[in-house]
């Protein structure tokens, strides 16, 4: 992001006004965003994210502790299952499920494994999710799965389960044993977009 307008004076008439803006380059996945079926899916007509509903980044969501797991490791269905019996929730149709991994705690985003040594879902653990209505699952990682193969494979998985998920989450520790929250994670109108960045929010009833 660099300046365009930096508050030099324009005149009009007799008035003297200043204003700054600022010139915007980046990635379609860069920072906290979601994947669009495009993304992962070469099917002619899969979704940009100007295409997916807004419905789905609006949803009730849930968030669970696996602040335990190991760097690098891949975290299984016993792991998923437990996690949510901790949680004292379910799994509802269409929630968004945010999962904690402590990774931004263990890991500055200033370290180079920071890009490498992240925590994430086996593929079995990404259908799982989806056989529970999940339509999008979080992580604060720049991947849901582990480094490599189990990466590649957990987005594909993502594409024949009509699911996606948000990359690069942060603060999800402030969500644990506060049960059910509004999501609200809009993407921006990308035409043909692969991702977008979003703004994560979750909110709790009074």
């Amino acid at each position: 992001m660099v300046p365009w307008d930096t508050h030099q004076p324009m005149i009009a008439g007799k008035t003297t006004f200043r204003t700054a803006s600022y010139y915007i380059s980046m990635s379609d996945h860069a920072g906290t965003h979601v994947d669009a079926a495009k993304h992962f899916d070469p099917t002619p007509g899969a979704l940009s994210v100007d295409q997916m509903p807004l419905s789905e980044f609006y949803t009730e969501g849930i968030c669970l502790d696996l602040s335990h797991v190991e760097l690098g490791a891949a975290i299984g269905v016993d792991e998923m299952e437990s996690a949510l019996l901790n949680s004292g929730q379910e799994i509802k149709q269409d929630d968004t499920v945010l999962l904690y991994m402590a990774y931004n705690k263990r890991v500055s985003s200033e370290d180079p494994r920071w890009q490498h040594d992240f925590p994430g879902l086996a593929p079995e653990s990404v259908h799982w999710l989806a056989d529970r209505g999940c339509k999008i699952f979080g992580v604060e990682a720049v991947s849901p799965a582990p480094e490599g193969e189990l990466n590649f494979i957990a987005h594909n998985i993502c594409g024949e389960r009509g699911i996606t998920h948000i990359e690069g989450l942060d603060n999800l520790e402030a969500l644990l044993g506060q049960g059910r929250f509004r999501f609200i994670g809009f993407p921006l109108k990308l035409v043909g977009g692969s991702g977008s960045p979003i703004r994560a929010v979750a909110v709790f009833d009074e």
